[in-house]
């Protein structure tokens, strides 16, 4: 069997202990039994799903984020982004998520991939969406009571030129701005 083949094996969890509950996420200790026969000690971070949105304009107008972020104890630049609420799907979160920060309403929405961002102890997957927005149609935005989010449209030229300086560094928007570039945009 070579590397690849082994994919997706799951491991035995033999015993899992709370840590801490939180509004976001759980931290837990768990004891595993590997698909390789390893008994190991690791802490997760469960975590719920999230969507990252890529809503773009007909002339190539992106939705830019700026947020401020705990983790970097400053306000960043990124994509409309959520958690998916429970029984949701990631294209329902999506359009939710878009009318809630920025006030624009999705159309023609896909799911361009799913990624994980440190699955090494968290169990978070995030749905990277992409829809197409007009810019005329824009209704109230609706923020979480502890969120305040700053939008607007900036040309892909330019988000282009931001992620090449290093200016876009959250790994949900680069990811979702490198799929779309190279496998869905038209050439």
């Amino acid at each position: 069997m070579d590397a690849l083949d082994k994919a997706g094996r799951t491991g035995q969890i033999l015993d899992e202990q709370p840590v801490y509950q939180g509004p976001i996420f759980d931290l837990v200790k768990q004891t595993i039994k590997t698909p390789d026969g390893l008994t190991v000690d690791r802490d997760l971070i469960k975590h719920g799903d999230a969507v990252t949105i890529l809503a773009i304009t007909d002339d190539d107008q992106v939705v830019v984020n700026t947020e401020y972020r705990v983790g970097l104890n400053a306000e960043t630049i990124s994509l409309p982004a959520g958690l998916i609420n429970a029984g949701e799907a990631p294209l329902v979160a999506a359009t939710r998520e878009l009318q809630e920060e920025t006030g624009y309403i999705a159309h023609d929405s896909q799911v361009m991939t799913a990624i994980t961002s440190s699955e090494g102890f968290t169990s978070e997957t995030v749905n990277l969406i992409l829809t197409h927005i007009d810019p005329t149609e824009h209704g109230e935005r609706h923020f979480d009571a502890d969120e305040f989010v700053n939008n607007q449209l900036v040309p892909l030229r330019q988000v282009i030129d931001l992620l090449r300086a290093g200016k876009i560094r959250s790994a949900q928007a680069v990811c979702a701005l490198t799929w779309y570039l190279n496998f869905l945009r038209e050439a």
